[in-house]
Formats: C-alpha cells, sequence, structure tokens
C-alpha cells in the first residue's frame, strides 16, 4: 500500500463518529434516490414497452353514429397530427350469459356488460391486439373476448339475450388490447346483425398522433378530432396516459415522496460531509504541517481528505443499493403481472447513475475544506494549535454573562459565536432533520386520512344486508335463475324495524349495478342512494353531494377517464335502456379502482334495474353498546330476512407499505441530522479542550460541564426548530399532491391541511429534541476528562 493509502486508510479508521456519519448519510440518500428512480422507471416499463410492440392507441374514441357518418369519421385519419388510425369500428354494449359448463363458470350466468367492436383483423395500424389463445373471428357466430375482462375459454358458449334474435356466439379466441379499446370483439359483419334494428349506431376510432407525450399533448389532439367532426358527435374519449396511470397507479404514489426524501437525503449528505472533512482538516491541521514536512504534495493533501471521504460514501452508497433494491421488490410486486411479463425490478442503469453522483457530489463536498488543507503552509500548520482566538465570540459571553443564569447555561450560549459557520451548519443540520419530521408526520396523517376515507360507506358502524340489489364488483357470480335460498327482504320492513329500533341514529341504503357509461370502456359499477347519505358522503373535492334524481358523483380519475368535466352528462345504458346522469360533484375515494359512479336509486329504476337497496349503512347513537344494538337489531330482523354485522372497512396494503417507508425513511435522515450535531459537538469540544481545563481547574463541575456542552446547541436547536418546521410544512404541500396526481386522483383539502398549532409547536421542539441528544455524548466525554490532561492540550 502506498504512503497516501497508508494515511487515507488512518484516517477514516481514527474518526470513527464521523465514518459513520457518512456511511449512514450515503445510505439513507442512496436508498430513497434508488427507491424514486427505480420505481419511476420500472413501474412504466411493461406498459411502454408492450404500448410500442403493439402500437397501441394514444386515443380511443367513441362517435354517436346518428350524428357523423362512418366516411367522414375515416376522413378524420388525415387531421393534423395524426400518424395512424385504425376504424371506424361499429360497437356496441351487450351483457353475455354462458351458455356452456366451464371450468371456471356453470352455464346460466350473468356475465357483467361487454363493449364489443366489429374489427375484421387483429393487425390493424393502430391497437394490434396480442392474441393470447386461440383465433380471432373471422365469420357469423364467433367472438374474441379480452384477456381478464371475460372469465372464459375458447369453446365456450355466450348467449345475448338482449340482442336481436338472442343469439349464441361461441369463443375462438382470448386477447389482449394495450389500452382496453373494447371487451370483446366479433367481425364487422356480426356487429351489425348484433345492432337492433333502427337503434343508435356507436362507432370507435382509434388514433396515434405525432405529439402525445403529455397530457397537455393529449388534449390538444382530442381537441383537433373534435373539430373535425360535427359538434356532440364525439360521445367519449380516453388517453392512452390515463390507461397506463391506472396500470400504475400504486406503484407510482411512492415516487413522489420518495424523491423528496431522495433530495433531502442527497442535500443532508453534502453538508454532513462538509462538515466532517471540514473538521477533520481544522483537527488535523498539525498532522498536515508533518505530512507536507515529509515530502507530501498539496495535490495528494486534497487527494488524502477526498478519499477519506470517498471510502465511507462508497460504504453507504453499497449498503444503500441493496437495500434499495430490496425495498423495492414489494412495492414493484405488482407491476408487470398485467402483461403477465417477468416482475418489474430496478433498471441496471439506476444502480449505475445514483451512486455515482452520490459519490460526486460527495467529493464535491469534500473539495472545498480539501483545497483549504491543501493550501496550508508547512511551517504555519506545524506550529499552530486548535484552540480557537480568544478574542472570537467576547461580545457575545459578555452580554450572556449578564444574564440572570447560571455561568455554565451563559457560556454555553455564548460559545456558538465564537465559531458561527460551525455553528451555522449545526443550525443546518439539525433545520433538515426537523424539516424532515414534519414532512414524515404531515404525509402519515395524509396518508391515515387517506385510509379512513378511501372506501365508500364506512362512515356507519352497523350494515344490514338484505339480499337485494347486485353482487359488488369481485363477488361470485349468481346463476340468473336465481340460484339463492336467499329471499330478499322486503325494504319497506327494514326500514321499519330500523326506525323503531332503540339507538339508531341515522341510516340509508344502498345498491349496485353494473352498466354502461358514455366515455368509459367496460362496465361502470353503479353506485345507488336511497335516503339521505350526506353525513357519510366521500370527501368531496369540488362541487356538491347528491340531492336530487338524474345527478351522479364521480371521482377524478373517472371524469379523466371519460374526458369530462362537472356539469357534463354521462349516458347509462343497460339492456337496452338509457340514462342521463349529469356530473354535479367531485369527490375522493378510492373503491373500484375510484371507477365508480355515484347516484340516486331513481337511476337505476330508469335502466329497469333492481333499485331496491342491497344493504343499509347505520350510525347508531353516541353511548350505545354495539353488541347489545346487534343483538337487539338481528332478533328485530329476522322475520324479515335480513342480516346486521357490524361496518368494518380493510386496510390498504399500499399505504401501510408507505407508512412503513416513511418512517423508515425519517428515522434515517433524523439520524443523520443527529450524528452531524454530534460530529461539530465533537470537534467543537476537541478544540475547546484547554479551555475545559482551564473551567474545571477553576471549580467546575461535571454536571455544569454537561450543561454548558448541551446549552451550546440547545439555542441553535430551538432556532433551527422553528424555521424548519415552516420548511416540512410546505414540503409536505407540495409533494401531497404529487402523490394523488400521481395515481390520477385529487386530494381532498382535508387531506392535505392536517397540521395544527399544538403539532407545529410540539414539532418545532424536535429541533431541540435533535441538537440536545446529539450533543449528549461529547457532552459526557468533556466531564469526564481529566483537568490536568486537557490543560496539557493546545
Amino acid at each position: 500500500m502506498s504512503a497516501l493509502g497508508r494515511v487515507v486508510r488512518a484516517g477514516v479508521g481514527r474518526r470513527r463518529v464521523q465514518t459513520a456519519a457518512m456511511v449512514l448519510t450515503t445510505l439513507m440518500a442512496v436508498t430513497a434516490s434508488v427507491l424514486a428512480a427505480g420505481v419511476l422507471v420500472a413501474s412504466q416499463a411493461p406498459f411502454d414497452r408492450a404500448f410500442a410492440e403493439q402500437r397501441g392507441a394514444h386515443l380511443t374514441a367513441q362517435f354517436d353514429g346518428t350524428k357523423v357518418t362512418a366516411a367522414k369519421l375515416a376522413a378524420t385519419a388525415r387531421a393534423s397530427g395524426v400518424t395512424a388510425a385504425a376504424g371506424p369500428f361499429l360497437t356496441l354494449s351487450v351483457r353475455p350469459r354462458t351458455a356452456s359448463d366451464s371450468d371456471a363458470l356453470p352455464a346460466g350466468v350473468d356475465l357483467p356488460p361487454l363493449t364489443v367492436a366489429g374489427r375484421a383483423d387483429a393487425a390493424d395500424p393502430v391497437d394490434r391486439v396480442d392474441l393470447v389463445e386461440g383465433t380471432w373471428a373471422t365469420g357469423p357466430g364467433q367472438i374474441v373476448v379480452a384477456y381478464d375482462e371475460v372469465p372464459v375459454e375458447p369453446g365456450a358458449r355466450l348467449t345475448l339475450p338482449d340482442a336481436p334474435g338472442s343469439p349464441t356466439l361461441t369463443v375462438v379466441g382470448v386477447a389482449r388490447s394495450v389500452t382496453g379499446t373494447a371487451d370483446a370483439w366479433v367481425t364487422p359483419a356480426q356487429a351489425e346483425a348484433l345492432t337492433a334494428t333502427g337503434g343508435p349506431l356507436t362507432y370507435e376510432m382509434l388514433y396515434r398522433f405525432r405529439h402525445a407525450g403529455t397530457d397537455a399533448q393529449m388534449a390538444a389532439d382530442r381537441a383537433t378530432i373534435t373539430a373535425a367532426v360535427p359538434k356532440g358527435a364525439m360521445t367519449g374519449a380516453h388517453s392512452y396516459l390515463t390507461v397506463r396511470q391506472q396500470q400504475t397507479a400504486n406503484a407510482m404514489a411512492f415516487v413522489p415522496f420518495l424523491a423528496a426524501f431522495g433530495v433531502l437525503g442527497l442535500l443532508l449528505s453534502t453538508l454532513v460531509i462538509g462538515i466532517v472533512v471540514s473538521g477533520a482538516v481544522g483537527a488535523a491541521t498539525r498532522r498536515i504541517g508533518i505530512l507536507k514536512s515529509l515530502g507530501f504534495t498539496p495535490a495528494q493533501v486534497v487527494r488524502a481528505y477526498i478519499g477519506q471521504a470517498l471510502i465511507p460514501a462508497a460504504v453507504g452508497c453499497a449498503l444503500g443499493l441493496v437495500l434499495g433494491n430490496l425495498l423495492a421488490v414489494p412495492v414493484l410486486g405488482e407491476v408487470g403481472t398485467a402483461f403477465h411479463g417477468p416482475s418489474a425490478s430496478i433498471s441496471v442503469w439506476i444502480d449505475v447513475v445514483v451512486p455515482a453522483t452520490a459519490l460526486a457530489m460527495v467529493a464535491g463536498a469534500a473539495l472545498v475544506p480539501a483545497l483549504r488543507a491543501g493550501r496550508l503552509r508547512t511551517v504555519e500548520a506545524i506550529t499552530v494549535g486548535r484552540t480557537p482566538d480568544a478574542g472570537r465570540g467576547r461580545l457575545a459571553r459578555r452580554l450572556t454573562g449578564r444574564l440572570p443564569l447560571p455561568r455554565a447555561v451563559s457560556l454555553g450560549l455564548a460559545n456558538p459565536f465564537a465559531r458561527p459557520a460551525r455553528s451555522a451548519t449545526t443550525a443546518a443540520a439539525v433545520a433538515f432533520g426537523t424539516a424532515t419530521v414534519t414532512f414524515g408526520v404531515g404525509l402519515a396523517l395524509t396518508l391515515g386520512a387517506v385510509q379512513e376515507g378511501r372506501m365508500l360507506d364506512s362512515a356507519g358502524s352497523v350494515v344490514v344486508a338484505t339480499g337485494g340489489g347486485q353482487a359488488p364488483p369481485g363477488a361470485q357470480a349468481v346463476p340468473a335463475d336465481g340460484g339463492s335460498d336467499t329471499q330478499k327482504a322486503d325494504p319497506a320492513q327494514v326500514t321499519a324495524v330500523l326506525r323503531a329500533q332503540q339507538g339508531t341514529s341515522r341510516f340509508y341504503g344502498t345498491t349496485r349495478a353494473e352498466a354502461s357509461a358514455s366515455g368509459i370502456t367496460g362496465p361502470t359499477t353503479v353506485v345507488a342512494y336511497q335516503g339521505d347519505a350526506s353525513w357519510a358522503a366521500p370527501k368531496m373535492v369540488s362541487g356538491s353531494w347528491l340531492d336530487g334524481p338524474g345527478q351522479a358523483v364521480v371521482t377524478s380519475r373517472f371524469l379523466k377517464a371519460a374526458g369530462i368535466r362537472i356539469g357534463d352528462k354521462v349516458t347509462l345504458t343497460e339492456q337496452g335502456r338509457h340514462a342521463s346522469v349529469r356530473i354535479v360533484g367531485e369527490a375522493f375515494f378510492t373503491e373500484g379502482e375510484g371507477m365508480e359512479l355515484l347516484t340516486p336509486a331513481s337511476t337505476l329504476a330508469a335502466l329497469g334495474l333492481d333499485a331496491k337497496p342491497g344493504r343499509y349503512e347505520v350510525e347508531t347513537e353516541p353511548g350505545t353498546d354495539p353488541a347489545q344494538y346487534l343483538a337487539s337489531l338481528n332478533r328485530a330482523l329476522d322475520p324479515v330476512g335480513a342480516v346486521a354485522s357490524a361496518d368494518t372497512s380493510d386496510t390498504s396494503s399500499v399505504i401501510t407499505a408507505m407508512d412503513t417507508l416513511i418512517g423508515l425513511l425519517t428515522l434515517m435522515l433524523v439520524a443523520v441530522a443527529g450524528l452531524g450535531v454530534l460530529n461539530t459537538v465533537v470537534l467543537e469540544t476537541r478544540d475547546r479542550v484547554h479551555d475545559l481545563g482551564v473551567l474545571k481547574a477553576l471549580g467546575m463541575a461535571p454536571r455544569q460541564t454537561v450543561t454548558m456542552v448541551v446549552t451550546s446547541v440547545a439555542g441553535i436547536g430551538l432556532l433551527a426548530g422553528a424555521a424548519g418546521v415552516p420548511a416540512g410544512v410546505a414540503l409536505h404541500r407540495y409533494v401531497t399532491p404529487l402523490m394523488g396526481k400521481a395515481v390520477g386522483m385529487t386530494l381532498p383539502t382535508s387531506d392535505i391541511a392536517v397540521y395544527h398549532a399544538l403539532q407545529l409547536a410540539m414539532l418545532a421542539l424536535g429541533g431541540l429534541l435533535i441538537a440536545v441528544t446529539g450533543a449528549l455524548l461529547p457532552a459526557g466525554w468533556a466531564a469526564r476528562k481529566d483537568t490536568a490532561t486537557a490543560l496539557r492540550s493546545e
């Protein structure tokens, strides 16, 4: 090993506290950065790869055939900015029923509504549909179903009771469209035969555009197509960006706060490493002079101190890579399954670029103090001592000495003014720590609010199941003939029992059904309300809750997918009937992936669907014993045929994972901030060891020494904490809307404004806690220092 290498190794081994600080800072920064960048890239890779291979549609648009002809639609392929187009395809909504037994479903099971497109070829210029099994439909009586949409295999038969002649079609293939342009496909002639004579025609066009990378560009592209057809002809359209966002939503929700932690970690790493190297140079001035007298050049001295920073930083980078990739496994667990490809993982280039960037920042942070070491003159470096000029901070000591405080406290308050630059870096480390804690607490509070409000109808304490309505999504399909031994309870009787039951405060009924919604591909779950549900309504982002017939409330994800705004109308179609509802409010909930439509029960009645409540949400009066209430209510409901149970909401595993990561990263950053304080106090205590000897010789007790050292950072901690809290609040208010945007949702204002005055005051005191905790260890060392040894120190 060369002489320079031995100097570097000795410096790393001698300063264990500083080495640990550099390892932990780079570990935290690289972990968060790898997670943020890796999840951002890896979560979108499967979709982007499939989209490119299948030449997916940038825009899938639906048109009213009574307002525009097929020829006019075909001409839109030549509109400005369009690079490729496919269609027009005649489309219709059908509700099939299984006509044969299979491993998944028996015969006679009603399936959800399907959007069927008449398409002659799977390999069109846009949206080349990928056949998973079987063949493409080439003649009458054949149908191809979308993968994961219909649980049937080739050879199965489906009856369409609502189509003309109630035909039975044979499934000849299972296919996948990367952007979900349809739920099933038949030949164009078959599509015409399935359309009722004289009924409304609906066409679909698929487009690719020259510029389609952002929401703004997609909005402009949509406006171009809208302008190319008669007014009102386009009934709906959805962008591939919305599809990608929905498929990668869970993973993408992690990116904004991980990126914030990564940036905080990199900045704090730069600060702490600058403190460590600067302190090492200041503490080893004499050693630097000796090295120069032995023949070390200024360049070698600079390399030595940069090397002493890069070695522990490299260890931290290696550990951060391992931890970042391990933590990415659960985050990316479900990414890639949409296309049944391999599990997504962190890209190799992320594992190279992130640590390289971190090491470059470490080298940059160490360069300035290292250059100072290289410029030191040999004689001056050998003869100079470490103790600062006695004149520095003298005015501060005089002023604090006049305060009615113990002398140990007044000396501690004056100490930061002797080295203002070092005190400033300590304050910066504490401010970073306080901002991080504030940010992490805010994220936890926001996620708690999201966890509480993400499910519909979870405000009540009791649920009464009546057996009415359709089963919610995900429930096992029920044969069309009823096939159930449970008789539907009469809503009037259930209502009468609830009103008569002692302890009932208020209640309302809900039922679910599935219908086709204009602008949305595939079936839409409709949640219908009977009674006043305003007390349990989801949190509103804008607009208002339901207060009359013909209204609907949806999420921002639904609005974006359908390309509509509050005030627009959505047409629901089921069994040949149509009902229009006006969007009156935008709410926040994630049940059903946020794509459910909330409306009064009268909407289902207009569609000819069962509008009787399938369940009632009940809120009990304050002080009511839950067990006694349930027992009494079930005795009263037993003759009616309904059953009551406690209302319990499940916990989101995604939010739980977020909370875990936030807690881990916050603790790591706070530990780094504490190590930064510890390092500066160690340097300050060693620099003032001679002064400590004098004070001890004059009678300062060990307890007073601890008080003085702790007090020297307490004031800094208070001021830095007061400055860090607003920074943490500002970061939280910036990042949390981005988390909602990443999943295509708008968070309610109440879920963002989560801080209260008492919480902020306690968080501000966190700066004091970080500073004091970081100072305790060196304070104890100073208290135990022998007086005679301290007096001999320079």
